[in-house]
């Protein structure tokens, strides 16, 4: 309705048409654009770029398991001179507090690279020569760590998780151990009404994007790639208009898009516009036109300047011919820009000669005496403060996953009835030995099929998340892998009993609450081992086929050395060793022996009964070698090992997810 009357509005009266089109922006914006929760009231920060060449290698961006699928070697290939191009050439820039910097350009235009070196993740690239500097200070992993905020385009997060408690958990982890509880509340609630979520701030993550995180801390420079990537026309204009709000705060955003829309370009404060690594203009956003048509390249009335420059100076590949007459045209401008700018200490294009941003960082210092919140020191909170918040986070996350809960109980039910049930019902019929072997060896061997695929799924899917926060610093790997071992306790033990019970019962195995004990404590162990195992291959292997087959070989390697398929006796070296540590093996050996040793074993030949020891037949099949007590250690010692390289492997290998590598 407002669209459809605005129009006779500003025919018949222009303030009526003004007053209504007031009305129209206010029923889409309902909180004032001009209220800053967060301006940052330290020192104004400075982000310098001083003829940077970084060289990209584009073999180190193929994972090895793709060059090993193309019949190459990896180590071989990288470092070769084909695997080199240059994604960053002679970039030189300055930008202050107050100021918003968008990086336009095509694909491939290095923004990337660019945002990469800055924040310190240039993995697979090199720097050739220049330098980054913050604040007057080389920029280290460490400044990069206490003065800027990276949020990446593909930030992943715990889905059961909502947007309140997401931003909570970053305000346990990164807020200094001086603040209370209730200070750290009421940073999340001004986060949340800075970004203005409130409708959906009690709303379930669903692995979307929470990009507030990094204002809690309160940084000085905020740094995002691509952050309208995949929003609505209207999300992603006000995204910005937030983003310039947070500007306007004392505080330096540099952000990294495609082709932002007309009404996005305007908030922009400077423009950096880059193809092939260089730069083809550097300066206000407003003028970048002017600066264009000066040069012979007048942008065409009612065009949006960003799309019109951006095709302008990007790279035509369809052919050869034009692919060369392109980027002849973008070197030709990038020259041209570096004459203009050459002697300007920031390296910027200015329409006249007084300074851009005097009005804006003005209107940034007069913010600063309206605001409470001074910038947050990073002071990493202890070991012990990590474990109980990511453990918190852990079984939050899992327990509200009801339908994946559900399935699995359903699924260990389901299992455990069709075993007991196959063996219910004989009575005073004794089964046959190898019947009951049979048995105890099923219990112990199927439930490895359900919580390996599950625990490694669960894992590869917070992969992501878990190697951005990592690289944050947010927590260390220790913390993690006891709240991640640990966490998983309450729904591994369900598992089993839902599993374990029914067949003991149903089986008619043998009664005692000390037999049961000893049973339960027994499948226990084995479905902790599966649950280690799945976890360290999760962490050492990149990909979920690839944990998934890893477990899968190990996993039946184990079932065939586990003592019933072939006597042990009869194994050759190879197979020996690996049932040495089959778990699948020492659930086996525990289970005979609680099932038979101390009783005797009737057994019915024809007309001839006979009584035979337990012990006897436990031993003839080499199952009896160990004490009952050694075979819960050995278990144990199986676990603990599988967890060890869990460990090692969350410490030194970087947990990057398959698209990442």
């Amino acid at each position: 309705l407002c669209g459809k009357m605005a129009p006779n509005f500003k025919k018949r009266s222009g303030w009526v048409y003004q007053f209504f089109q007031v009305l129209q922006d206010s029923l889409f914006s309902s909180e004032s654009d001009n209220s800053l929760y967060f301006t940052y009231s330290g020192q104004s920060n400075t982000l310098e770029v001083r003829d940077l060449t970084y060289q990209v290698d584009t073999a180190s961006q193929v994972p090895w398991f793709e060059q090993l699928a193309q019949f190459k070697i990896p180590w071989l290939s990288h470092g070769s001179q084909d695997s080199r191009e240059l994604g960053i050439q002679n970039l030189s820039f300055k930008v202050r507090s107050g100021q918003m910097l968008a990086i336009i350009g095509s694909s491939g235009c290095g923004r990337v690279s660019l945002l990469d070196v800055i924040t310190g993740r240039h993995h697979g690239g090199k720097m050739k020569s220049g330098s980054i500097w913050i604040n007057r200070q080389p920029s280290t992993p460490q400044v990069v760590r206490k003065c800027v905020a990276h949020v990446r385009q593909h930030d992943q997060l715990l889905p059961n998780l909502t947007v309140r408690e997401t931003l909570a958990f970053v305000a346990q982890m990164r807020l200094p151990k001086s603040f209370s509880q209730a200070q750290r509340d009421k940073r999340v609630e001004d986060v949340i009404a800075e970004l203005r979520p409130r409708q959906c701030a009690n709303t379930r993550v669903g692995n979307a994007h929470v990009g507030g995180s990094p204002l809690l801390w309160n940084p000085g420079i905020l740094i995002l790639d691509e952050p309208t990537s995949g929003l609505d026309s209207f999300t992603a204009h006000n995204l910005v208009k937030t983003l310039s709000r947070l500007a306007k705060g004392n505080r330096l955003v540099l952000i990294s898009l495609h082709q932002p829309r007309s009404d996005i370009f305007k908030l922009f404060d400077l423009v950096l516009l880059m193809t092939s690594g260089t730069t083809i203009y550097l300066g206000a956003a407003q003028h970048m036109v002017q600066y264009f048509t000066a040069v012979g390249y007048p942008c065409p009335r009612y065009s949006n300047p960003a799309d019109f420059y951006v095709d302008l100076t990007s790279i035509n590949r369809y052919s050869r011919e034009q692919e060369m007459a392109t980027r002849e045209k973008a070197q030709s401008l990038a020259a041209l820009f570096l004459e203009k700018v050459r002697g300007f200490d920031d390296f910027l294009w200015k329409a006249e000669t007084k300074e851009l941003d005097v009005g804006t960082c003005a209107a940034s210092q007069t913010l600063l005496q309206d605001s409470g919140y001074l910038s947050i020191p990073i002071e990493q909170p202890g070991a012990v403060q990590q474990f109980a918040t990511l453990i918190r986070r852990q079984i939050s996350n899992d327990f509200r996953d009801l339908p994946t809960l559900f399935i699995h109980g359903v699924e260990a039910c389901l299992m455990s009835l069709i075993i007991g049930f196959l063996y219910y019902g004989h009575g005073d019929i004794k089964l046959s030995f190898m019947d009951m072997a049979a048995l105890l060896f099923m219990i112990g061997a199927l439930i490895p099929f359900n919580v390996i695929l599950d625990v490694i799924s669960k894992c590869h899917s917070e992969r992501a998340m878990l190697y951005h926060e990592l690289d944050d610093g947010l927590y260390t790997a220790g913390p993690y892998f006891f709240a991640k071992v640990l966490g998983e306790l309450p729904e591994h033990c369900a598992y089993v009993i839902i599993y374990g019970m029914p067949i003991y019962w149903l089986a008619n195995l043998r009664p005692g609450l000390e037999r049961f004990l000893l049973y339960f404590l027994l499948v226990w162990l084995v479905g902790f081992c599966c649950r280690a195992m799945a976890l360290a291959a999760a962490a050492m292997l990149p990909t979920f086929h690839m944990s998934s087959f890893f477990c899968n070989a190990l996993y039946n390697s184990f079932y065939l050395t586990g003592g019933f398929m072939i006597n042990l006796d009869n194994l050759w070296i190879a197979p020996s060793w690996i049932a040495k540590v089959s778990f699948l093996r020492w659930c086996f050996a525990g289970l005979m022996q609680v099932q038979f040793n101390g009783f005797p074993y009737t057994a019915q030949i024809g007309n001839v009964t006979f009584s035979v020891p337990g012990e006897t037949i436990v031993s003839a099949m080499d199952l009896n070698s160990h004490p009952l007590y050694t075979i819960y250690l050995i278990l144990v010692g199986i676990s603990g090992g599988f967890l060890f390289l869990y460990y090692l492997s969350l410490r030194f290998i970087k947990q990057k997810s398959s698209q990442d590598w």
